[in-house]
C-alpha cells in the first residue's frame, strides 16, 4: 500500500470534540442546549442499532436527545402529527426520521413535512434546492463528511477534476453539488456511463457511492488520486462468515492512489458526527448566532 490512509474514525472524533465545545459555549454564554429528535418507525434491526448510536453520541457531546419509537403499523397521519409537534417545539433544533420507513408510508411526504430549518438530514426539497443554487442550506451528512475529509487533506479543492460514481439523492447528487460549489470540475458517473473506467481515470478525486461491492479496481485510478469510498457492503468470506467492503477494491486502489478511505473506519463514522454538527448549526441559525466554523459546507 502506497496511499495515505484517511482515518474517518479519528476525524469524526475531532468533529465530535468541536461540536462538544460549541455546545458547551451555547450553554454557558446563551443558556441554550441544542436538541435532536430521532423518529424510528418499526423494528428494523439495523435502524435500531443506528438510532441507539445516534442517541448515545448526541448525549456525549452535551446535547438534548429525544427518541420517538413508533409501531410499524403507525399511520401516516399520526407520524405527520408527531413531526408537526416537533416542528413547533423550540427545544428541538434537529429532526431526523430514520429511513427506510414501512412501505405504507410515503417517504417523500414525511421528509418534506419536516421544517427545512430542522431538517438535519438535508433531504427536504427546499434544502436540495438551496444547495443546488449555492445558497445556505442543511447539507446531507454523508456528503458533508466526505467534503470535510477532502478539505482537510487537500486544503483548497479549486480546479480539481472530480468524479462521483453514483447518482442517489442521498449521496451522489449532493456530493457532486458540494464539489461544484468548491470549484471542482465535476462528472457524475453511474452504471450506464459509457467507458466508465476512462472517465474515472481522469479524476483527481474519486467518490465511489454506487452500492456495488469492490466495483472500482485499482487500474481505474489515476496515480496519486484521492479515493473516497462511501460504500458499505457485506460479502461472504472464503473461509466462512462475512466481512465489510466498500465500492472500491481497497488493496489494488491503495497501491495507486495518493490517499484513500478504508471500509470500515472511513466515511461511516463521519455520518453521525456530521449529524451532530448539523444540529448545532441549526441551533445557531434558529437563535441568530454565529455558525460554528469548520462544521458546515
Amino acid at each position: 500500500m502506497t496511499a495515505q490512509l484517511i482515518d474517518g474514525k479519528a476525524f469524526a472524533a475531532t468533529v465530535r470534540a468541536s461540536v462538544a465545545e460549541h455546545v458547551a459555549r451555547l450553554k454557558s454564554d446563551h443558556g441554550i442546549t441544542p436538541g435532536l429528535a430521532v423518529v424510528l418507525v418499526g423494528e428494523d434491526p439495523a435502524s435500531q442499532v443506528y438510532v441507539r448510536s445516534k442517541g448515545k453520541q448526541t448525549l456525549e457531546v452535551g446535547m438534548k436527545s429525544v427518541e420517538h419509537k413508533l409501531d410499524a403499523e403507525t399511520s401516516e397521519a399520526d407520524l405527520l402529527r408527531l413531526i408537526d409537534q416537533l416542528n413547533n417545539d423550540d427545544s428541538i433544533h434537529g429532526i431526523l426520521v430514520q429511513l427506510p420507513l414501512p412501505k405504507h408510508l410515503n417517504e417523500d411526504l414525511v421528509i418534506n413535512a419536516i421544517h427545512p430549518s430542522k431538517d438535519v438530514d438535508g433531504f427536504h426539497i427546499s434544502n436540495v434546492g438551496l444547495l443546488g443554487t449555492g445558497q445556505k442550506s442543511m447539507v446531507p451528512c454523508t456528503p458533508l463528511g466526505c467534503l470535510m475529509m477532502l478539505r482537510d487533506y487537500h486544503g483548497s479543492l479549486s480546479g480539481m477534476d472530480a468524479v462521483v460514481i453514483g447518482r442517489s439523492n442521498i449521496v451522489g447528487k449532493p456530493m457532486a453539488q458540494l464539489l461544484l460549489n468548491d470549484s471542482c470540475t465535476v462528472t457524475i458517473a453511474h452504471s450506464r456511463t459509457r467507458d466508465l473506467a476512462d472517465v474515472v481515470r481522469r479524476a483527481d478525486i474519486v467518490v465511489a457511492a454506487v452500492g456495488r461491492p469492490q466495483m472500482v479496481p485499482g487500474d481505474w485510478i489515476k496515480p496519486g488520486a484521492t479515493v473516497i469510498d462511501v460504500g458499505i457492503n457485506r460479502i461472504d468470506k472464503p473461509e466462512g462468515g462475512t466481512r465489510l467492503v466498500g465500492d472500491v477494491d481497497f488493496e489494488s486502489c491503495a497501491a495507486v492512489a495518493g490517499a484513500i478511505t478504508p471500509v470500515p473506519g472511513g466515511v461511516g463514522p463521519m455520518t453521525i458526527a456530521c449529524l451532530l454538527a448539523n444540529t448545532v448549526t441549526a441551533c445557531c441559525r434558529a437563535n441568530g448566532l454565529e455558525e460554528p466554523q469548520g462544521l458546515t459546507a
